[in-house]
């Protein structure tokens, strides 16, 4: 703009020193020129006003700019503290990681030799159950034997048929005792079987079959000591059944038959009790 005015006061200031020009012409040209200088001024004042405004801007732009990179610099200074105090954290806790993986592998490490050991032990006892085993399968198989050769002797089957009796198991005496009566009728164990046999009877309150064991003490084996017994036994199974006659005169008859034997006595005191 200042350039084409200049240009235009050049070129009137030609026109005037050529005499190229009349006066209304210069006056016309001298009020064009001040109209131009007036509307320069306007637009000096116009473009002054437009950088002022401009320039504020700028400055507020930039000084909300200036505070958005101060805050944007304090998230990325907080988000940075937070970083570095979660690896510090991660670092804590990776040691703390590896000392429990430490703690965990003792214990694993210790129940592996416990396992180890007890493995040993458990073998040592197996060892030593298996030769006990063995020690007792001899035993056994001694005891066997020993009771086979007891078994196949006189007194051996006489002692099995009381170690029956004594246990209450009356058939496994009498399972003896006839044994016994049969493979030694003439042995002098022989009156004794007879007598517990009839015991095994009596034991099972079978008094009618006890009656008959002994009877045949007395008729088979006269002026033995276990005659007065067989017959004291004889008088108390009559009492179970009820045939107190029978009881009694059986009773008289070891009381006067047998007087000094150790029946004799009881046998008198059963007889004040029948009366």
């Amino acid at each position: 703009m200042k350039h084409s005015t200049i240009r235009f006061l050049l070129a009137a200031g030609v026109c005037l020193l050529a005499g190229c020009a009349t006066r209304s012409d210069m006056d016309s040209t001298m009020r064009d020129l001040e109209e131009m200088k007036g509307r320069l001024l306007t637009m000096e004042k116009e473009v002054g006003g437009v950088k002022t405004e401009t320039r504020e801007g700028l400055e507020k732009s930039t000084h909300g700019l200036l505070k958005e990179v101060e805050s944007q610099r304090k998230i990325v200074a907080d988000l940075q503290a937070t970083l570095d105090s979660t690896k510090v954290d991660m670092q804590v806790l990776a040691g703390k990681v590896d000392d429990l993986s430490l703690a965990g592998k003792k214990p694993a490490e210790e129940l592996s030799l416990l396992r180890e050991d007890t493995g040993r032990r458990i073998t040592t006892v197996e060892e030593r159950l298996g030769k006990l085993e063995k020690g007792l399968d001899e035993v056994r198989k001694q005891a066997a034997d020993a009771a086979a050769k007891t078994q196949s002797t006189p007194d051996g089957l006489y002692q099995q048929g009381r170690d029956a009796y004594k246990a209450g198991n009356m058939a496994k005496a009498r399972e003896s005792f006839t044994a016994f009566l049969e493979k030694y009728p003439k042995h002098e164990l022989a009156v004794n079987a007879r007598y517990w046999l009839g015991e095994t009877w009596y034991g099972d309150k079978n008094y009618e079959q006890a009656i008959l064991e002994y009877q045949k003490v007395i008729k088979e084996f006269p002026g033995r000591e276990k005659v007065p017994a067989a017959m004291l036994k004889q008088a108390l199974a009559f009492r179970e059944l009820g045939d107190t006659k029978s009881a009694r005169f059986i009773l008289k008859k070891i009381v006067e038959d047998f007087p000094l034997s150790e029946e004799a006595g009881p046998a008198k005191v059963k007889l004040k009790e029948l009366k």
